[in-house]
């Protein structure tokens, strides 16, 4: 079983806080920690307003979020840690390359899906990354509890 996740993304500012906060709503009795972190965070940044108000409008309350940097101990620390995109496998590992067997795509059950990066684009980007990300995040769910990303 998975105690521990982390979710990462580039800035730490939209997607990953955001997989981060629908992770917390609905894993809420599994005993798991979620946390987020950037390969190049906007460090202390706030969640990206437009992100927060696509939580807001789907129902999923959006936590104090402060952005930060991914760092070695919190790799080792996590006992899952999920990715956006598979460039961002490079930095983790370049980071902490024994980290490889518990680092995934959060996409990998939507056959590998990325989740591009909404970042100063229009509401609908933010709204299309929401969409992406809850199937993936629900995908996940089953394998919190059993603890087998296989």
């Amino acid at each position: 079983m998975f105690s521990n996740v982390l979710v990462v993304c580039v800035g730490n500012i939209c997607r990953s806080p955001m997989a981060e906060a629908m992770f917390r709503q609905r894993a809420i009795d599994t005993g798991v920690t979620f946390s987020s972190a950037g390969t190049h965070a906007m460090l202390s940044s706030t969640m990206d307003p437009l992100a927060q108000a696509v939580l807001q409008v789907n129902g999923v309350p959006a936590h104090k979020h402060r952005s930060r940097q991914i760092d070695r101990q919190m790799l080792h620390d996590a006992d899952l840690i999920l990715l956006m995109e598979h460039r961002q496998a490079q930095s983790v590992l370049k980071l902490a390359p024994e980290v490889r067997g518990k680092t995934f795509l959060i996409g990998k059950w939507q056959q590998e899906l990325e989740i591009a990066d909404p970042y100063r684009r229009p509401k609908l980007a933010f709204e299309q990354t929401y969409e992406q990300l809850s199937r993936c995040v629900d995908d996940w769910l089953p394998y919190l509890q059993s603890g087998d990303p296989r």
